[in-house]
């Protein structure tokens, strides 16, 4: 797929330079509008509107979506006001929202001026919603059908409205007030007789949404459903919207990218890597990054407290990379395992102790093995042949190491277990208990665990 945008480009590339614009638009016109969109990408600012202009209506509208917001304002201030009359009448109501949200004011307050009323209703009804909630992301457009209609009307009204909708796939049965009360599918639809009553053919058990529930909330509705689109009605049950695959697809996306961010130390960003400055990039990585430097101060004052113990036997100083290293990896494989199975809802605040059970058993198989392959490796490697035991006390030494890292290991599963957990219980975001901070914090504990060992032990 790659190989053949990238072939097609150079092609339009040429076709622009050479102005044979004719060939270009039948090339344009059998395209995805993505795969457009991302030709479009490398065009130069001044090419964009001309490209634009060749492509057909209905097609120039779905390619104007899928540009990111640079382009999209670009192609708004040189649009002409019929142009931009155009293009909105063509865009879908939560396409429509998210434009205008994302615009500078001044470019926002052309669009709405150039919107008929009902439209401009519609998108200050959609960016009333919190960003976060499913009222945000739904579009206002369905098809809607009555509980006494037959199938032939409801045909009828399918045909009549369904070109201005984003799916016909799915119906919703309506009431007084707008009260939903079923859906059908098109297949049912299809599959019944003409002069069947919708109301007796419906499915009047309705998964829907509520237009404040998080966002994310609503998202795994559709992994969990199998859905194309979910109704979302308002607190009185009324049916006000749908939230379609494609944009559950986003906000999955989205999620998934700001937890990575998140449990690499990095604030989120809704930019991409290379639309992000320097300074942004900056401010985003510096925070996290001065917390823990300044939180690992405290593993070197730790350090310094045994100073003298270890001047008497410098054999254990070469060991600590690894128990911190180990342990902080340890803890990093729960606290990612955790997170994901919460954002899945695969866990709960209650099932934390079967969770603590689970990784105690988890833990204690992985050390063992590990202290066990550790000890002969000490021995083997350490001892014998690189001699870096010649204190008189190597049994100790060595067993304080492994005994360690079997202890590392168990506390470290254990807090990347529970911290993730105790963290979403107050309402704080699971994937900051990821990699960093859990590290951070083990790399203190290991240490306090292997001088406390080592000076019983060994000092």
């Amino acid at each position: 797929m790659d190989e053949r945008i990238f072939e097609l480009e150079e092609q339009i590339f040429d076709l622009i330079e050479n102005k044979k614009f004719v060939q270009l638009k039948e090339i344009l016109s059998e395209m995805q509008p993505a795969d457009i969109a991302e030709i479009f990408e490398e065009a130069k600012d001044k090419e964009i509107p001309v490209l634009f202009r060749i492509l057909p209506k209905s097609l120039a509208a779905e390619v104007f979506v899928e540009f990111d917001s640079d382009k999209q304002e670009i192609l708004l201030n040189s649009f002409s006001d019929n142009e931009l009359r155009a293009v909105l009448d063509e865009l879908f109501m939560d396409d429509a929202a998210d434009i205008v949200e994302e615009m500078p004011a001044t470019v926002a307050k052309r669009i709405l001026k150039n919107a008929d009323a009902n439209t401009r209703r519609q998108i200050n009804q959609l960016l009333a919603y919190p960003d976060d909630c499913a009222g945000s992301i739904m579009t206002t457009e369905y098809i809607d059908l009555k509980r006494t209609m037959t199938v032939d009307e409801a045909f009828d009204r399918i045909r009549k409205i369904g070109f201005d909708t984003e799916t016909i796939y799915t119906c919703y049965v309506i009431g007084s007030r707008r009260k939903l009360f079923g859906t059908i599918s098109l297949r049912d639809l299809l599959l019944s007789g003409k002069d069947q009553i919708i109301g007796d053919i419906m499915d009047e058990n309705v998964i829907f949404a509520n237009t404040l529930d998080h966002k994310e909330d609503v998202a795994a509705m559709f992994e969990r459903y199998d859905m194309l689109a979910l109704p979302v009605v308002d607190t009185e049950g009324r049916l006000v919207g749908i939230v379609t695959v494609d944009d559950a697809i986003d906000v999955i996306q989205e999620a998934a990218s700001e937890d990575i961010e998140k449990m690499a130390a990095i604030l989120p960003s809704e930019k991409t890597y290379l639309k992000t400055g320097v300074f942004e990039t900056f401010k985003s990585r510096i925070p996290w990054l001065l917390l823990l430097m300044i939180s690992a101060t405290f593993t070197g004052a730790i350090i310094s407290s045994f100073e003298a113990k270890l001047a008497q036997c410098i054999a254990l100083v070469a060991f600590i990379p690894m128990l911190m290293g180990t342990g902080g990896n340890s803890g990093s494989q729960t606290s990612v395992s955790i997170i994901r199975a919460l954002s899945l809802g695969d866990i709960e605040f209650r099932d934390m102790l079967r969770v603590i059970w689970k990784e105690l058993r988890v833990a204690i198989i992985v050390g063992i093995v590990l202290g066990a392959i550790n000890f002969i490796k000490l021995y083997l490697v350490d001892f014998l042949w690189l001699h870096t035991f010649d204190t008189g006390a190597e049994l100790a030494e060595m067993t304080t190491i492994c005994l360690t890292l079997i202890l590392v290991i168990i506390v470290a599963k254990l807090l990347g277990a529970v911290l993730p957990i105790v963290a979403k219980k107050f309402g704080l975001d699971p994937a900051v208990m990821a990699s960093p901070l859990v590290t951070t914090i083990l790399d203190a504990v290991s240490l306090l665990i292997y001088f406390g060992i080592a000076a019983v032990l060994v000092l």
